[in-house]
C-alpha cells in the first residue's frame, strides 16, 4: 500500500492540478509512475495507455448550431488532461479524487475519495447518510454495478405514510419518518475492498480533513443552504443557520462532528458507521424523532452486486444500471426505438424532438408499471431491453403526430417532475479504468434530519416508493405496486450511471446525471449527442434538452433552446410543449485524442479536474 496521507488539505491546494469551475480550463500537469496493481493495466501499458497508439482512430467532431435565443454558445472548450479525470458538482471533491489518481490510485480509489469529499463540500446531496449506485468498468475488461441503494426499515410497512382517512401525509419527505436505512458507507467501502487498491484511511484523509479544517463555501452552496428549508426544522439549523441566519458566501464552513464520524469509517470500515457510537447515534436521533430504523437495520445491510445492463447503439456498447435503478433499463429502451431509425434526425429539428420524445413517451410507461426491486418482484428485463420489443414499439410512433399517452397506455395518471436534488460524478485514470457513480439524499438535504453528535443529514429516500399504490408521490412519479413499500425493499430509482465503449471495446463516455426522472433523458442525450451529432463534449453539454416522462403528457423543453418555428412544427403535430429554465445536472468525461475532456454541468456549479 501506499504510505499514509498527510492531515492537512493543502497538498490539495498546491498539487498543480488543473481544473474548471463549471466552463473550460487546460490540464497540463503529470506526475505519477506506473503501477501494477488490481484494476491497473499490464505493466507498460500504464499512463497514457487509454490514449495512446492502441487507440482506433477518434471520429473528428462536428460543430454543433444552437438557436441564437439560447444561453449558451457552442464552440466552447472543455478541461483537458492528458492522464486523468474527475468530474463532480464540487470543484474541491474532484481535486480529493485528482490527488488520488497522482498518487497512483485507480478510478475506484478515486471515485471513493471523491464521493466521501463531497459529503462535505455538497451536502444537499453529497452523502453518508443515503445511497446510490456505481458502474465500474475495468482495464482488463470486468464490469461491475454496485447497487448501495438505501432499504425500507424493518418496521416499516405498505400504508405507513396514509392517514386515518386513506390520505398520503408528507411524513415520506420530512422528519425522521421519511429515512431509509443508509447504504453509502457500505457501497463505497464494497467497491473500494473489491477493485480499488488504496486503503478506506488513506482514500478518506481528503475528506476528513475538508470537515476538520474547513472550506469556503462558494455562491452555489451559500445558495443552497439559504434555500434549505426542511434544514431549518431539524438539529443542523445550529450549523447552518447559526443565530437563525444562513451561512453565507465567503463563510469557512468547519464540520467536526463529521470529522470525527469519518474518522471512524476511516479506522473500522463500515463498521465504523453501521456499528458503535455512529450508530448508537443515529438510532437515538430516530428515536427522538418518531423514526424506525434499529440497530439491527444498519447491522444487517448490505449492498448488492449485480450484473451491469450491456445494450448497444449504433456499434457502440452501453454499460448502465439495473434494478432497482430505473435507469439503464428505460434508456436502453430508449435507444433502441430510436436505432430503429437508419439514423438520427437533424439535431435539434422538429422531427428530432419528436422522434426522441415519443421513444422516452414509450420507455417511460414501462418504467413506472414494470420495475421495481429484483430481490421482491420479477421484472422482465430480456422483454424490455430486446431490439425486437423496440421494433414493435417503434410501429406504434407516427412519424407526423404525437400520440397522447392515454392512447398509449390508458393505465397512466398524471405526475408532475421531480426536482433535482442528487448528485453524479464520473473518474477515468491512466490505467484505462472508469467509475461512474450517481448518490442522493432524495430530496435537496434529504429529510432534513440531521444526526447530532455524527454530523450528517438523512435521506428522505422512502419517498420514492409507491407509498400508495397508482397515486403521485410527494415529487409527482405515480407508480404501481411494483415499488410499493416491504420491509427491507429497495426503492426504486432513475439513477443512470452510464460508460459508454467505442468499437474498439475503450472506454469513450463516462456520464450521469442528478434531476428525478430527468436523470434517464439527460444522461441519455449527452450520449446521443456524442454519438449520433458527433458533437464535442462541451457542445454535448451545453445543447438545449428535453424530456418526456409518459405523464404529465407534455413535451419539456428549456427556455431559448428551442427555435420558434420548431416550436410551431411540434405543436402543429400535436406536442404540448412546457419551457423550463433548465433541464437535469449532468458531469461527464469524454475520451479524446491525446487523453480525456471533463466537462461539470453548466447549469449548475462544479468542478473538472485532472492531471
Amino acid at each position: 500500500m501506499l504510505s499514509k496521507w498527510p492531515l492537512t488539505f493543502a497538498c490539495l491546494v498546491m498539487c498543480g492540478c488543473s481544473y474548471s469551475s463549471s466552463t473550460s480550463g487546460t490540464g497540463i500537469a503529470t506526475g505519477t509512475a506506473v503501477q501494477t496493481t488490481p484494476g491497473a493495466m499490464p505493466a507498460g501499458a500504464g499512463r497514457g495507455a487509454a490514449r495512446g497508439a492502441a487507440d482506433p482512430r477518434i471520429a473528428p467532431r462536428v460543430p454543433a448550431s444552437f438557436p441564437e435565443s439560447w444561453r449558451f454558445a457552442a464552440g466552447e472548450s472543455a478541461t483537458f488532461a492528458p492522464n486523468a479525470m474527475a468530474v463532480s458538482n464540487s470543484e474541491l471533491a474532484s481535486r480529493a479524487a485528482n490527488q488520488i489518481l497522482e498518487r497512483g490510485g485507480n478510478a475506484v480509489d478515486a471515485a471513493v475519495a471523491l464521493g466521501f469529499a463531497l459529503a462535505v463540500t455538497w451536502p444537499e446531496a453529497g452523502n453518508i447518510g443515503g445511497g446510490g449506485y456505481m458502474i465500474i468498468r475495468l482495464a482488463d475488461g470486468r464490469t461491475a454495478a454496485l447497487d448501495y441503494r438505501e432499504v425500507a426499515p424493518s418496521a416499516a410497512s405498505r400504508d405507513m405514510y396514509l392517514d386515518s382517512a386513506g390520505n398520503l401525509t408528507d411524513r415520506s419527505v420530512t422528519g425522521h419518518l421519511a429515512s431509509g436505512v443508509p447504504g453509502a458507507v457500505a457501497g463505497m467501502a464494497r467497491a473500494l475492498e473489491r477493485y480499488g487498491t488504496m486503503t478506506l484511511r488513506e482514500v478518506m484523509q481528503p475528506a476528513i480533513a475538508l470537515a476538520r479544517d474547513g472550506f469556503v463555501i462558494d455562491t452555489a452552496l451559500a445558495s443552497s443552504i439559504r434555500n434549505s428549508e426542511r434544514t431549518r426544522l431539524f438539529a443542523g439549523a445550529s450549523l447552518f443557520f447559526p443565530g437563525g441566519v444562513p451561512l453565507a458566501s465567503g463563510t469557512r464552513l468547519v464540520q467536526p462532528e463529521l470529522a470525527r464520524t469519518l474518522e471512524a469509517i476511516a479506522a473500522n470500515g463500515p463498521a465504523g458507521f453501521y456499528r458503535g457510537w455512529v450508530a448508537d447515534s443515529l438510532v437515538a436521533e430516530m428515536q427522538r424523532g418518531g423514526g424506525i430504523i434499529s440497530l439491527n437495520d444498519l447491522r444487517s445491510y448490505a449492498p448488492r452486486e449485480r450484473r451491469p445492463i450491456q445494450s448497444t447503439y449504433r456499434g457502440f456498447t452501453l454499460l448502465a444500471m439495473p434494478p432497482s435503478s430505473s435507469g439503464g433499463v428505460t434508456m436502453t429502451e430508449a435507444h433502441n426505438i430510436l436505432e430503429t431509425w437508419p439514423a438520427s434526425a437533424k439535431y435539434g429539428s422538429a422531427q428530432w424532438y419528436h422522434t426522441v420524445a415519443s421513444a422516452y413517451q414509450r420507455a417511460f410507461i414501462d418504467r413506472n408499471s414494470k420495475l421495481g426491486d429484483p430481490d421482491f418482484i420479477s421484472v422482465p428485463l430480456e422483454r424490455l431491453t430486446s431490439k425486437s420489443y423496440a421494433a414493435q414499439l417503434r410501429a406504434g410512433i407516427n412519424p407526423l403526430r404525437a400520440t397522447p399517452t392515454r392512447v398509449v397506455d390508458s393505465t397512466m395518471q398524471a405526475l408532475p417532475r421531480e426536482p433535482m436534488n442528487t448528485t453524479h460524478y464520473s473518474v477515468t485514470d491512466s490505467f484505462g479504468n472508469a467509475v461512474a457513480t450517481t448518490t442522493t439524499l432524495n430530496g435537496s438535504w434529504g429529510s432534513g434530519v440531521w444526526v447530532r453528535g455524527a454530523g450528517f443529514f438523512l435521506n428522505n429516500e422512502m419517498d420514492d416508493f409507491a407509498a400508495q399504490p397508482g397515486m403521485p408521490n410527494m415529487f409527482g412519479l405515480v407508480q404501481g405496486e411494483q415499488n410499493a413499500i416491504a420491509p427491507g425493499k429497495r426503492m426504486l430509482s432513475a439513477m443512470s450511471p452510464t460508460i459508454v465503449l467505442d468499437s474498439a471495446n475503450q472506454v469513450l463516455l463516462v456520464a450521469g446525471a442528478a434531476g428525478g426522472p430527468t436523470i434517464i433523458t439527460g444522461t441519455s442525450q449527452v450520449i446521443l449527442n456524442v454519438l449520433d451529432h458527433r458533437m464535442t463534449l462541451a457542445d454535448a453539454m451545453r445543447a438545449p434538452r428535453l424530456h418526456h416522462q409518459a405523464l404529465p403528457d407534455s413535451l419539456t423543453i428549456e427556455q431559448g433552446g428551442v427555435a420558434p418555428a420548431v416550436q410551431d412544427s411540434l405543436r402543429a403535430m400535436g406536442w404540448s410543449l412546457r419551457p423550463l429554465r433548465a433541464l437535469v445536472n449532468v458531469n461527464a468525461i469524454m475520451r479524446v485524442r491525446g487523453g480525456w475532456e471533463g466537462v461539470s454541468e453548466p447549469r449548475r456549479s462544479g468542478g473538472a479536474v485532472g492531471h
